[in-house]
Parts: C-alpha cells; structure tokens; sequence
C-alpha cells in the first residue's frame, strides 16, 4: 500500500510562511546539503530546503552562510506575500470546488468517516472544508499534522533566507511562484487528488516516524537516507512523482542551464527531495553537459 505520500509533498511544495529572522540563541549544529554549478563568469548554488522545521538547530552557518554571503541575487520556488490576505483570491480560484459539489458528499462510504474523525481529532468541524477541493483539504491535514510536531514553515530556509536577504538588501526572484503551485494540484484528476486524501488518511498515523526521519536526513545532509524515505511514499505513484518532480525539476535544469549565460553569483533554494536521486536538477543538468559538485562541509 502507498504510504506517505503527503510527507513527500509537504517537503517539496514551499509552504506559505512570514519570514522572520534566525533567533540568537546556541542551538545544535546541522549541514544540509549544498550544491554548486559554474562556469567562466557564473556561480550558483543549489541548496536543498525542508520547507517546515522546528527551530531547534544551526543550519544557516559554515558553507551555507559563506555561499549567501557570497551571492549577488536569492532564487526561491515562491515568493510568498507577506500580506497573507493577498492569498484568498488564489485560493478562490484553485482551491475552492467551482461546482458547489461539497467535499465529504465525493467521499466514500469507507473514506468519510476516517476523514471526520480527523478533523474533529484537529477540533474541526466534518464540513471544515466541504467548499474546497480534495487536495486542498489533504495539504490543511498535513499542516496540522506537522504543526504538532512543532514543524512549521516560519521556521524553515525560505523564511530565514527571506529575511536575510531583506536586510542585505538582495534581489529575490521565483522558479514557479504561489499561483503556479497551487494550480499544479488543482490540474489533478478529482480521483486522483481523492485518492491523494485516501492516502493521506492512512498513513496519519504514522507521520511523526516519518517526518522525523526526514528532517534528520536533511540536517546531517544524508541525501541518500533522505530520498530512500521520499519514495517509500512517492515513487509508486508515477502521476504524482512526474507531477511534483520530474516536470519541476526539467523546468529548474533549463533555468539552471539559461542562467549561465550570465555573469553573477546566485542562491537557488528549493526542496531537498529536488535534489536528490534519480531526475534530480543535478542529474538532469548532467544531461545537458552541466557539472555540478557537492559543497564539502
């Protein structure tokens, strides 16, 4: 049976967050894993973010810090508004069911009270998200879930690095943005994205010795460890993988490739499951002839 797969998403799909600065207080130190792509006049870095941390480690020091330092512009998935209300019409039009079909009515039999019984275990109500599509409703799950680990974006890299790089005065830019992010769930097939939800029911459960093991991963930079975990809950599911990785990652190796045309040092920081593995932005980028090496710690 596919397990995890809401794990997998939550650590590749940039969570809306403000961005605020590290706190200045001693905290373990972690490595995350840092990539570098260069030419005669180029520089860019690829870091690997978990989007959704719990503030308890040091992961922006050492080569991660040198290499921001280092760099003339930040590139981020999304660039997420810091006015969060500017977000309720982009979720009106991808989120929301135009059909006015509610969502537990699409649920089956079996499905819908599983389904009940984990929003009522959030203090929600059944009909908590019956206006809004079944893949809406799995990534709110997810959130809570993950808010009970103590994980939560305003912790995580692009919320550091956006406020870094406010006070260095840094240009920002995006790969895709919030909008384009948000459509590609909403392009899903309903069956898939209630297939999505199902999935998602099932292994609630197990989401803490899930995660955990993630976030371990990603902060001693054991990319190998990291994607092991990813596809026990992602690789059977071939539309889901090409949907949140290989289409993804092709469109960043292309901007990758195109931006060596420049001169400048640049930060890219996307999800950590992007860069590992098999189609990951280093492996298509070899495919174009472009090296890529790993920042020694």
């Amino acid at each position: 049976m596919k397990k995890l797969v809401l794990a997998a998403a939550l650590a590749t799909i940039a969570a809306p967050a403000m961005a605020q600065a590290p706190a200045k207080v001693s905290l373990p130190d972690a490595n995350p894993a840092l990539w570098v792509v260069k030419d005669a006049d180029t520089i860019i870095y690829l870091f690997g973010t978990f989007h959704m941390l719990d503030g308890k480690q040091d992961w922006f020091n050492d080569e991660v810090k040198t290499a921001f330092d280092k760099s003339d512009e930040v590139v981020l998935e999304a660039l997420v508004p810091e006015n969060q209300a500017s977000m309720v019409p982009l979720i009106q039009k991808y989120a929301v069911d135009p059909t006015g079909k509610t969502l537990t009515s699409k649920l089956s039999a079996e499905m819908k009270p599983r389904y009940v019984k984990e929003l009522a275990a959030a203090g929600l109500p059944a009909a908590a998200f019956d206006k809004f599509e079944p893949w809406f409703a799995t990534m709110a799950l997810g959130q809570l879930a993950t808010a009970k680990l103590g994980l939560k974006p305003e912790h995580g890299p692009e919320a550091i690095f956006t406020s870094a790089a406010k006070a260095k005065g840094l240009p920002m830019s995006q790969l895709e943005g919030v909008e384009y992010q948000l459509n590609l769930f909403d392009t899903m097939p309903e069956a898939q994205q209630i297939a999505f939800l199902g999935e998602t029911l099932d292994s609630m459960g197990e989401m803490e010795k899930t995660l955990v093991p993630m976030v371990k991963a990603w902060s001693s930079g054991d990319t190998a460890s990291l994607v092991k975990i990813l596809n026990e809950g992602i690789d059977d599911d071939p539309a889901l993988y090409d949907l949140l990785f290989t289409k993804r990652n092709a469109n960043w190796a292309e901007w990758i490739d195109n931006r060596l045309d420049r001169p400048g040092t640049v930060f890219v920081a996307v999800g950590a499951g992007h860069l590992a593995g098999k189609y990951s932005v280093q492996d298509l980028l070899g495919q174009r002839g472009i090296k890529s090496a790993r920042v020694p710690k």
